[in-house]
């Protein structure tokens, strides 16, 4: 269950300061807090949880050595943060206490490296240029354990990326997100939702790489339930759509990882000021 469901959508295009807190921990609910992983080991246990989730859970195909170590790994995360929810109360070192994660890649660092992970399934160096003057963050690899798949953890990783986000002055999140199996005919409901209400457009379109992209326009308008469609779209997407995001157009099929991506562009100007006054405008709702 994403956080956001329980929460209504408000007025949008709220605004936000950038200060952040100081202590390295960006959020903490009872038992769990959020922060940056500090150290290998950390993004190991991290890689650990994702392999639990990927590839135990959802039947992914990784490549034999990731097989092998049983981690989810990739070049990606050499240059990534990794964002972590640890449960204190568990016993152990923290690379025990790791329970849920989040990959971000901000922009100044995936120039430096080659682009973004999503360029590869999305059009997503023209976006990127036709805004010159903000600063984008890719989230990648979502993962929660299932016994810690509640409205806590999720709010922690939400209170995490906002605090990011406002530390590093971004003002676009993007990335992708999945529904599960490789039959885009099996989510014609919503993605065809998706594409007649949630489409980007202007200058945020941005499109699937042509060799790539299914189209997502399966269903006309009329034939769309949005009741339908809303309960057959995962969380996470249901979630980014309450905060004000926008889907791009065509989906894609990542047999790897058993799933079918669509690419949610989220610009902070755009996030609800309900949002941002239940997350903190100075990211210190749970900060303390």
């Amino acid at each position: 269950m994403d956080a956001l469901d329980y929460l209504q959508p408000g007025d949008r295009m709220g605004t936000a300061p950038a200060s952040v807190p100081t202590d390295g921990v960006l959020g903490r609910i009872g038992s769990l807090e959020t922060r940056i992983a500090l150290t290998d080991s950390e993004i190991d246990a991290a890689q650990a949880v994702r392999y639990r989730v990927f590839v135990e859970e959802m039947q992914a195909q990784l490549p034999a050595e990731a097989m092998l170590r049983k981690r989810d790994f990739d070049k990606w995360d050499d240059i990534c943060d990794h964002l972590l929810v640890l449960d204190r109360n568990i016993d152990g070192d923290p690379e025990d206490q790791i329970v849920a994660t989040y990959r971000l890649l901000r922009q100044d660092v995936a120039m430096q490296h080659g682009g973004f992970y999503s360029d590869s399934e999305y059009l997503t160096e023209a976006l990127v240029a036709r805004h010159p003057d903000i600063r984008f963050m890719e989230l990648g690899r979502s993962c929660v354990l299932p016994d810690y798949r509640s409205k806590r953890t999720v709010e922690l990783l939400w209170q995490g990326n906002w605090a990011y986000a406002l530390k590093h002055n971004i003002g676009v999140m993007f990335g992708c997100a999945s529904f599960h199996g490789t039959d885009p005919a099996a989510h014609a409901t919503a993605l065809s939702f998706l594409y007649h209400n949630a489409r980007a457009t202007g200058d945020w379109a941005v499109s699937a790489r042509p060799e790539l992209a299914v189209d997502m326009n399966m269903l006309p308008a009329e034939e769309v339930s949005g009741r339908r469609a809303l309960t057959a779209l995962p969380p996470l997407v249901k979630g980014y759509l309450r905060l004000g995001a926008m889907i791009g157009d065509g989906a894609v099929v990542d047999h790897a990882f058993n799933t079918t991506d669509v690419l949610v562009v989220l610009p902070i100007a755009s996030i609800s000021d309900r949002y941002i006054n239940y997350y903190g405008a100075d990211a210190g709702r749970f900060a303390s």
